[in-house]
């Protein structure tokens, strides 16, 4: 195997901020609003998505007459009124940038605070950031019982996805596009603050908070949301946390935070293919780390990751561990088999079928050629729907040219039960979705090189 070191797939730049903004009856203060966003001092392309969502008092015409002014601006409009969260998701599917903003049409939110919201995403620490009106910026003071039902609602929502927040209901919710293109977001109305939320803890986000200024409106002055939204809001969160959690349309995300939960699981899949590991290996297809964390015990271990979304979710797990690298394993699309990392590896890992075999690659001809003389591919996947059939994985790696040491599978039975599950699946037809299968890459293959 060649000795020569290509250089390490980059990861991709935050290049563009998208500002979502939806609108309704906002005709005094629209330009005014604009103009801060396009103002705002952030390090990144701007653009700024409009969508009127069925305005009756002229705002329309002054998102045209500022959309003809300029370019960043993306105007879009609803023929009716829908709500907010309606207005929120078609901006979604309009934006085209890296990182995305919620900001009202009002003046209640600095768009001047946005860099402050992008730090923490820009440094790579967080996938979504809230900006608090309570953790202690100058404010003005918001009514008594507004200000209850914004605690109140936050509280259930803290208790309901575990996380620490001290303003749910802020409207300046920053998020990373790639994770707020895969959320499964359905509100209509301003549901969306609490829906987004839940969805965004169910991901397993690394969610932030920074303080941010607040000059609340009152409702004389025009502000629209009304008590009956707070019931609204208590019924989208249970709804999103009990009645509906499947947070994403995407079945692979959906199935990586469920895998995540079951550790035990993970555990007994590590602890059974231990003996077949060496001291350095490679992950492909490692997700959110849900098994990576039970292999982190090895001398180098390298985990190939394609979604960046899973990626930063492993940067936060592992980023700390000098003994980890993190790739997106773009070499396994690529015409150059050379190994393109400083360090040799022993042994290739698999948890994911067909994910584990990237798509436009010779991936089983590449694992060969990686490998040293001896080395191993394992593949491990546990029981779920979408698996092949067992024999298949010894097929591809014997096509490969690996000598197939050891094939078997399982079932729920076998992981939970112990020796006693394992003897009942044994002699009972019970269904065995799991599996394991480890090639090893014959000896000969260093005494034909020699030759």
């Amino acid at each position: 195997m060649s000795t020569r070191v290509l250089r390490r797939p980059s990861e991709p730049e935050f290049e563009k901020l998208s500002v979502l903004m939806p609108v309704y009856n906002e005709r005094w203060t629209l330009a005014e609003v604009v103009g801060r966003v396009l103002r705002s001092p952030v390090p990144l392309e701007l653009e700024l998505v409009v969508v009127d969502d069925g305005s009756d008092d002229g705002s329309w015409d002054v998102i045209q007459e500022l959309a003809g002014r300029d370019r960043r601006i993306k105007a879009v409009r609803h023929a009716k009124n829908r709500g907010k969260g309606a207005a929120v998701r078609t901006a979604i599917e309009s934006m085209t940038g890296d990182v995305a903003v919620i900001q009202d049409a009002d003046l209640e939110y600095d768009p001047a605070e946005f860099p402050r919201l992008l730090e923490p995403i820009l440094d790579g620490k967080a996938d979504a950031v809230f900006g608090s009106r309570f953790l202690g910026e100058t404010r003005r003071a918001l009514p008594f019982w507004h200000a209850l039902a914004n605690k109140t609602l936050t509280l259930l929502s803290n208790a309901l996805t575990n996380l620490s927040l001290t303003d749910m209901e802020t409207c300046y919710k920053m998020v990373r596009a790639d994770v707020l293109r895969g959320l499964r977001l359905d509100a209509e109305t301003f549901t969306i603050e609490p829906e987004l939320t839940c969805r965004l803890a169910q991901w397993g986000a690394r969610v932030y908070e920074v303080p941010i200024t607040y000059a609340g409106r009152t409702y004389e002055e025009g502000k629209k949301i009304r008590p009956w939204d707070g019931m609204r809001a208590i019924g989208a969160l249970l709804r999103a946390r009990f009645i509906k959690p499947r947070f994403t349309r995407d079945p692979r995300h959906h199935a990586l935070a469920r895998q995540s939960r079951a550790r035990h699981v993970h555990a007994w899949l590590a602890k059974a293919i231990a003996h077949h590991l060496g001291q350095h290996v490679l992950h492909v297809g490692a997700g959110i780390g849900s098994l990576s964390r039970f292999l982190a015990n090895r001398r180098r271990l390298v985990l190939v990751e394609p979604d960046p979304a899973c990626r930063a979710l492993l940067r936060s797990r592992f980023g700390h561990r000098p003994h980890v690298r993190i790739d997106q394993g773009q070499v396994f699309s690529a015409a150059d088999r050379t190994w393109p990392w400083d360090e040799p590896i022993d042994t290739i890992v698999c948890s994911e079928l067909p994910e584990c075999l990237p798509t436009g690659s010779d991936f089983p001809a590449w694992c060969y050629e990686a490998l040293p003389p001896g080395g191993r591919w394992v593949i491990a996947t546990l029981p779920g729907p979408g698996t092949r059939n067992p024999a298949d994985l010894g097929e591809v790696l014997a096509a490969a040219g690996f000598d197939v040491t050891h094939q078997e599978t399982f079932g729920r039975l076998t992981v939970f039960g112990g020796p006693l599950g394992r003897w009942i699946e044994r002699w009972l037809p019970i269904r065995k979705a799991g599996r394991i299968a480890v090639g090893r890459k014959p000896l000969a293959a260093q005494r034909r090189a020699a030759a």
